[in-house]
């Protein structure tokens, strides 16, 4: 597994954003590079670790209680045409809402995460 991480990378009101991402060719896979990036800490008590992959042309994703950030990261991916990847937005919720600049952060993200690995 190769699992790339770019931490801090947003900071608002509080929060604290960070994308990461690898190859996977199917849902476990995605879900193993998940475990990986969860065995530091820091991201195990990350208040959400929202993830999406475009898998054999099928999109998979989980919120985990972001809600609307998955499907954000899932047609960043289609409209790349990345697939057999998984990005993953992880974000530590500061003590503010953020409203609708949650999901830009989340698109910022992703666009960093596209950028710095070349796709």
């Amino acid at each position: 597994m190769s699992l790339t991480v770019f931490e801090k990378i947003i900071s608002d009101r509080g929060s604290r954003y960070a994308v990461s991402g690898g190859p996977a060719s199917n849902r476990d896979e995605a879900l193993a590079l998940l475990s990986e990036l969860k065995r530091n800490k820091r991201f195990a008590k990350a208040t959400h670790n929202s993830w999406a992959a475009v898998l054999s042309g099928e999109g998979v994703k989980d919120d985990d209680g972001e809600s609307g950030a998955a499907q954000i990261i899932l047609q960043m991916l289609e409209r790349a045409g990345l697939t057999d990847h998984v990005v993953i937005v992880t974000r530590w919720y500061g003590g503010k809402h953020l409203g609708g600049d949650r999901f830009r952060h989340v698109v910022d993200a992703v666009r960093h995460y596209l950028a710095e690995t070349g796709r």
